[in-house]
Formats: structure tokens, sequence, C-alpha cells
């Protein structure tokens, strides 16, 4: 098969690529991965030390291109959310990886000692990588880090919503590496469509689980294993002895990060039912405390474009419709452009409001009340298992139980969202939010192929009885070994 897109050097800005043009990358990157060993420890190390650089000069473009993508962009976020978590991420993977790839000695059957056993770490070959919008620098190349610390190459497709991101990220990696080894494919959703039902040795995907849906689907025909890094609606419960001031900090500090457009933002937040007022309370105060002003602040960051900020408005339309209290955090009661969503409080909610239904993705937190903590637990378990789950509480024993009795991708106890910067955990969904794991040696796992090795000794116990003829001596060791 042949392709006029030349596969030994790469544009800064790649022309979109047909399905047959990128099933021909692929094949040829294949072919590349087949030509050679596995690279070595040190020439993985260096990749990531390249890609480290390359982040490291291009940090104030970065900034730049996020914020004309999104019509304003806190550049503090950028720099704290994009390129430290990068630079983050990377490092810890520079420190451990040469831990992580030891070949791992396991213990054998007593019945087969004085043989072997092992598990050698190899590469899974060619990955491709689908980063999101919301994160587009992060999501991008933290799972690139984990690709390279396993030795793959890697195709990456980001969004089509963040296109001056999307073209420098592409940029970025024509600056370090060769078109074999990491390509950048930019495009519509076409092109993404057709990208994820390419012959992958891995994929992973990031994004909403609707679409999580398709690129499986996709994946499938190829049997090609998938790492689904999804979302859905992230409880957030209160103890009633926990400090409602405190909360409120910390949740709201959360949400608003990047107006909301976060997978594991705060979805929803559990009150009991004699706080509610008083939550509300502190989340304005919260509010007023970080956002002096909205309107032109460039602390508060805006929606991604139009028909996200449509959306979001159509939520609090049909919850107002049905019935529910809206209570706009917007003290100076500024007039709000087009893409930028003041932070919104929404109680009275029911299950028919499309914005219990669906991720909300945005600055707007609905309030559930409880009576009791069985209650709570119970209301996170009557729906679908969510990406994280977040709880407020001062004891230890509440707090276990809560963590034994939910299931959710993560987790973490008085705190939201923190969870993500720690990168000796996994991070990853469960069910509806995700299938899968990656960060740090989670991420490493997640690409490499872990190979069980049996190597057996030169004393054999199976060359003595258990070879047909079997015979008497072969029903007294089975009378033994099944007793």
């Amino acid at each position: 098969m042949t392709t006029s897109v030349p596969l030994t050097s790469q544009s800064a800005t790649p022309q979109d690529l047909t399905r047959q043009e990128l099933l021909a990358r692929v094949e040829r990157m294949k072919s590349a991965q087949r030509a050679r060993s596995a690279p070595s420890i040190e020439e993985r190390l260096d990749d990531l030390r390249k890609l480290r650089s390359v982040i490291v000069a291009h940090k104030d473009d970065i900034v730049r291109a996020l914020d004309q993508d999104f019509g304003g962009r806190s550049h503090h976020e950028t720099l704290l959310a994009e390129v430290f978590a990068s630079l983050a991420d990377i490092d810890h993977t520079i420190e451990q990886l040469p831990h992580w790839a030891l070949v791992e000695k396991r213990a054998v059957g007593v019945y087969f000692v004085p043989a072997t056993a092992e598990v050698r770490y190899q590469p899974k070959g060619v990955v491709g990588i689908i980063s999101p919008w919301n994160y587009p620098v992060f999501l991008a190349f933290s799972p690139l880090a984990a690709a390279l610390s396993a030795g793959c190459r890697a195709l990456i497709k980001p969004s089509e919503l963040t296109p001056a991101t999307s073209d420098l990220i592409a940029k970025v990696i024509a600056e370090v590496f060769p078109s074999d080894r990491v390509f950048v494919v930019t495009g519509d959703a076409k092109v993404g469509e057709a990208f994820s039902s390419m012959p992958f040795d891995h994929l992973l995907f990031t994004g909403s689980t609707r679409v999580g849906r398709l690129v499986m689907r996709a994946a499938a025909e190829h049997l090609v294993p998938v790492t689904l890094e999804l979302g859905g609606k992230s409880p957030t419960i209160i103890h009633e002895s926990f400090s409602i001031e405190l909360a409120a900090e910390r949740i709201m500090g959360s949400k608003l990060l990047n107006a909301g457009q976060t997978c594991i933002a705060p979805d929803y937040v559990l009150v009991h039912e004699t706080q509610r007022e008083r939550f509300i309370a502190e989340a304005q105060r919260v509010v007023r405390k970080m956002y002096p002003s909205l309107e032109g602040n460039g602390d508060y960051t805006s929606i991604i474009n139009a028909k996200h900020a449509a959306r979001l408005r159509g939520y609090l339309d049909d919850a107002a419709n049905k019935g529910a209290r809206i209570i706009e955090l917007n003290h100076r009661r500024e007039a709000m452009s087009p893409t930028r969503i003041a932070p919104t409080l929404v109680t009275n909610v029911t299950d028919e409001m499309d914005l219990m239904q669906e991720e909300i993705f945005g600055p707007i937190l609905p309030i559930v009340t409880y009576d009791t903590l069985d209650r709570a637990i119970e209301y996170v378990n009557d729906r679908p298992r969510p990406l994280a789950l977040y709880y407020f509480d001062n004891d230890a024993a509440r707090a276990d139980a809560v963590l034994d009795r939910t299931v959710s991708g993560g987790a973490c106890i008085n705190e939201c969202v923190a969870h993500v910067a720690q990168n000796d955990l996994p991070f990853g969904g469960v069910g509806p939010s995700g299938i899968g794991a990656y960060h740090g040696r989670a991420g490493f796992e997640t690409f490499s192929h872990c190979k069980g090795v049996f190597r057996q000794s030169r004393i054999n116990s199976a060359d003595f009885a258990m070879r047909p003829p079997y015979g008497v001596k072969m029903d007294v060791l089975l009378k033994f070994l099944t007793r």
C-alpha cells in the first residue's frame, strides 16, 4: 500500500489524512516497530526527556493557543493543569521507569520446583491516542509519556474543537520525534472516526461515554484492546459533621477549575437536609472571594464554544421549567458574553431534569439533600458508576465505609480532583465511566504486554511421571495431588 504522505518526516501542521493514508501510516509504523528490538530503557528515558524539554520550551505558546481556542482560558490554570501536570507525570515516569521495567520474579507451584517463573514487559507496539478538548495538552502528553515508557510508537489524534492547540501539539512533536516514532493526525470528527478503526496494538480514548461506545465498537473490528477514559456524574457527599465552610471552599474551587469543564469535577453535591442553605451561602461567599468579577476576569475560563454554552443554558432552562430553583452566583449581576456561564447552583432537582441525566461539564452544581448517610450512599449506588467520588468527613471509619460501599473510578476524602495529580495512583473509570487505567506504573503496564515466562530446570519431575504411558506411578501421583 502506498501513500503520498512522507513517512520519514512530519509537517508542523499535518493535513488531514484519509482512511487509506491513516492505515498506511499505521502499517509503516508497525513495520518500523518490527524491524528492531524494543528500545532500551535509556532510549525511552531519552524520549521522555525530549518530550519534557519541548513542553518547557513551548509553555508560553501553549498558554496562547489554549487562550485562543477557549476564547479566554486562565493562563494560571493552563500552566498548572496542562504544563505542570504533564511535566510532573513525565518526571515521575523518568524516575521510576528503570524499576518498572525490571524482569519480575514470580513464585512457581511447589510441584514444579526448582523451575522458575518471571514476568517480562514488552512494548505492545503502535498505539493510538485520542485526546479531548478540555485539557488537550495534558491528555495528549500524559498517555504519550506512558506509551514511550513502555517502548511503543504512537499516533495522536487531538480534538478538532481546539485547532490552535492541536496544530501546536503537532509542531511540538515534530520538533523532537521522527514521524515513524510519534505522529499527530489533525482533522475533524470523520478523521477521528477513521482513526478509531485503525488496527492499533492498543487504543486510548479520552472523551464522553457516548463517543466511547462508538470508539469501542470500531476498535472491536480488529480486536484492538482499549483504554476508555470517560466521565459521568461524579458525586460529592458532605457529612453533616464536617465544616460546611471548608467543604464549600474545596468543592467550589475544584468545580470551577476550567469553568467546570473537567471530567472529574464534582457533578452534584449531597448535603444533609438541614445544611442546604448554609452550603448555598458559603458557596456564594467562596465564589465572591475567588472571582470578584466574572466578565473579563482572566482567572475565569470561558466555555469552549457557543454550542456547549447553549447546551448548559438549555440544562438550566429545562431545570427551571420543571420546578428547580436556579441560584446564579453573579454578585455584580454582570451581563455575560455568549461563551461565559456564571457559576450556578441548582436546588429542588429531580431525576427527570436533563442536568441530572447528563454529565454537566460546566460551572453548574446541583444540590441534592439527604436525611441519613445510608440514603446518600443509596442515591449514589442507584446511578451509573462514576469516574470519581468525593466524601467530606473527619471520621476515618465512616470514610472507609463509604469507600467500601460505593464503586467509582477514583476517590478523594476531604478534597476533590486531587487524586488525578498523584502520579503513583492509577487513573481510570469503571463501567460507564471507563475501562482500564493509566498514569504512572499503571500507564506503563497499560501499553506493555506482560509476558509470563516459565523456565524449566534440568531436574524435571514431569519427565519421570507425567508423560504417557501413565501407569501406576501416575495413579499414585494423581491420588496425592487430588487428595
